[in-house]
């Protein structure tokens, strides 16, 4: 997905997945019965006196919503950080990955659904949890309990977004590669550490298990990226799949060099 409205694309929401229609086809997983219930974190200080003062619509929105308490909701979650992509009124996938990604900051169990108690969030939010208070002031977290990723710049969160992570199970896939049709078997699983933005490539790079938008590699093979489908659970081989509209604007706030910590484990409920 992209922050502005693309041509031939539509949104579908299934079992709590988001898969954008018009641009191809990616790696999957099949979704678990549930959506685990997730952590809360730290209060967050805001500053910006319209957003503090101005009290939430709250008018119960669900997908495919329009008008101005989705503008509002999409002007919020932009001012916090998170990506809803054009306050443009109109409640679509885009926008669903950003509520799902702020209610997981501030211990909502994800939704399509904005509600009171996402309202009330929005009105007093929390920041994430910091998992490496002593990391440069510039870096990357991912949290793979929490299936999120903070970019931090000068010590503050200017970028919070949903992911989905390697899904840790054991693959086997063949694949035209290099000319060759090859058998590629491996453990999909992103390891905890912590590493160091490397290389990247702009548009779609097409890798033996799949393409990817936008990568920008961090642990060998391992990339943030751009995903047609990035479901509310682990589901890639090992890279950090993330929405369209994020991966658009972060190969210009990530440079190359710039520390990414992995922590956590997801437990599937």
């Amino acid at each position: 997905m992209r922050a502005r409205r693309l041509p031939g694309m539509a949104a579908l929401v299934t079992a709590g997945v988001v898969v954008l229609t018009g641009f191809g086809t990616g790696p999957a997983a099949a979704a678990p019965t549930r959506t685990p219930v997730l952590q809360a974190a730290t209060t967050i200080p805001t500053t910006t006196p319209a957003a503090v003062t101005a009290e939430a619509p709250r008018k119960t929105l669900r997908l495919g919503a329009k008008g101005e308490a989705v503008v509002w909701l999409q002007r919020r979650l932009a001012e916090l950080g998170y990506q809803p992509g054009r306050a443009d009124g109109r409640y679509g996938g885009t926008t669903l990955t950003a509520v799902w990604a702020f209610q997981k900051v501030n211990g909502i169990a994800p939704t399509s659904t904005v509600a009171a108690r996402t309202w009330r969030a929005l009105e007093s939010p929390r920041a994430p949890k910091i998992l490496v208070p002593t990391g440069r002031p510039t870096r990357a977290e991912v949290n793979l309990a929490k299936q999120i990723m903070v970019l931090y710049v000068d010590g503050q969160p200017k970028l919070i977004t949903h992911i989905s992570s390697g899904s840790g199970v054991a693959y086997c896939e063949t694949a035209v590669w290099q000319g060759k049709k090859q058998r590629f078997c491996g453990s999909a699983r992103t390891p905890t550490g912590d590493y160091k933005t490397t290389w990247r490539k702009s548009g779609w790079h097409t890798s033996y298990l799949g393409r990817l938008y936008n990568p920008i590699f961090f642990n060998g093979g391992i990339a943030f990226h751009g995903a047609l489908s990035v479901p509310l659970y682990p589901a890639s081989h090992g890279c950090v799949r993330m929405p369209m509209n994020v991966a658009e604007v972060l190969p210009g706030m990530l440079g190359t060099g710039v520390p990414v910590h992995v922590r956590g484990a997801f437990h599937r409920a």
